[in-house]
């Protein structure tokens, strides 16, 4: 070795400095503990990366670094991209070994500190740098995170939608673990794939108020399967207002919306009647309009029947991709509040209408309760991911046992302008 040994006597103040935390050395010889540097300690480690100048690592392999035997321990090892990523890792119980469990990144700047204790108690340490090669395939897995950078209510999924199929489990955690969402104030949330390229992440409530949501992915040069690498993506920050959540009960022909848990206001309303019955359950502001003609025809409601209609139709708050609204429905005022006679929209007057139409934005609450209708979906109709009970939408999770839910969103897609 290339340092000068110490003796057992210092033994019992190095265990009480590395109680302490990482990077603190071994007593000096002032007596004071903190004083003391740690010696190189490139003679008492082996490591399989370059060493050589202009050599680059294969991102394919793991790294390892080894203890020489007889010569000490590795009590630590860190490894960092220069973008702030962190290679995962496992040390052996006995010091001996340790070697990287997640992929390298291609194309990057590596630095690993090696923290090391020889036999007789001595903090060691080196750093090591190297370069990882350029991607062997072309072929770039992208992803677009949304929704758009800006304002939301406290019930906004945040989405990722990735441009190829990732079916299996193994390659699914490679993605999961590099697409990171960070809020301000933080609260547990997790992602769960709707299907093959698309994700949702919520919180396991809804979304502080006034929060910072951050969103960004890490895949750049991961390898995420064979011939297929990640590739850059822009990151996303979007912002909550306060918390609106407007509670609809079909039952009692009432909607009572809070701002902040205090209700602000009571309006009589009318939901679906027998046979075009409203949606239970929570739905999300998905979108808003002054104006939408709605028609009968596109909700599947044969021209001329008794139930068809073609009107014009003001304020109108969109929460489902099928066709379901919020909206001024001033042709059934008589009804609002007593009964409920609409093709599955909640309806109201027209000063109302506008006062939730200004209140409300995207990615604000819209619950219906006591209604004889099916379900909100989950997926596949707007944001139905609150209807999903936590430990479900964990497991939905690749880092998790669970299995993907709910039905493919691309029914999403097929955009419906409303029922009345």
């Amino acid at each position: 070795m290339n340092h000068t040994p110490r003796t057992r006597t210092v033994v019992s103040c190095t265990l009480l400095v590395t109680a302490l935390g990482a990077g603190v050395t071994a007593c000096g010889s002032d007596g004071n503990p903190l004083s003391a540097r740690p010696y190189d300690a490139a003679g008492l480690i082996s490591f399989n990366g370059p060493t050589e100048a202009g050599k680059r690592a294969d991102p394919d392999k793991p790294l390892e670094v080894t203890a020489n035997s007889g010569e000490g321990r590795i009590t630590d090892v860190t490894a960092q991209d220069s973008t702030g990523r962190y290679v995962a890792g496992e040390l052996a119980a006995d010091g001996s070994r340790w070697h990287s469990t997640s992929p390298l990144a291609a194309n990057a700047h590596y630095t690993v500190t090696v923290s090391t204790e020889d036999e007789d108690g001595a903090p060691g340490r080196k750093v090591l740098t190297f370069d990882t090669s350029k991607p062997t395939s072309k072929k770039r897995l992208g992803v677009t995170f949304g929704p758009e950078k800006g304002t939301y209510g406290v019930g906004q999924p945040i989405t990722a939608q990735l441009d190829h199929e990732i079916k299996d489990k193994a390659q699914r955690a490679v993605v999961e673990r590099a697409l990171r969402v960070d809020s301000t104030p933080a609260v547990p949330g997790a992602w769960h794939w709707v299907d093959n390229k698309e994700l949702h992440y919520r919180p396991k409530e809804y979304w502080p108020v006034h929060a910072t949501i951050q969103v960004h992915s890490n895949l750049d040069g991961v390898k995420v399967g064979d011939r297929l690498w990640g590739g850059a993506s822009k990151p996303l920050t979007i912002t909550t207002g306060d918390r609106i959540e407007a509670v609809t009960d079909a039952a009692a022909h009432q909607m009572t919306v809070y701002k902040n848990g205090q209700e602000i206001n009571q309006i009589p309303v009318t939901t679906g009647k027998p046979g075009f019955e409203t949606r239970n359950g929570v739905k999300v502001v998905l979108a808003k309009q002054y104006f939408v003609r709605m028609r009968g025809t596109t909700v599947g409601i044969a021209e001329g029947s008794a139930d068809s209609y073609d009107l014009p139709v003001y304020y109108a708050t969109r929460v489902t991709w099928s066709g379901e609204y919020v909206h001024a429905a001033p042709w059934s005022v008589g009804s609002q509040g007593y009964a409920n006679v609409s093709h599955g929209c909640t309806g109201m007057s027209t000063s109302n209408a506008e006062w939730f139409f200004d209140t409300v934005r995207e990615g604000d609450i819209v619950k219906v309760i006591n209604s004889n209708g099916d379900d909100m979906e989950p997926f596949g109709n707007g944001f139905g991911d609150w209807n999903v009970d936590w430990q479900k939408w964990r497991a939905g999770s690749a880092l998790f046992n669970g299995r993907p839910d709910g039905p493919a969103p691309s029914d999403a897609l097929r955009i419906q302008p409303a029922a009345v």
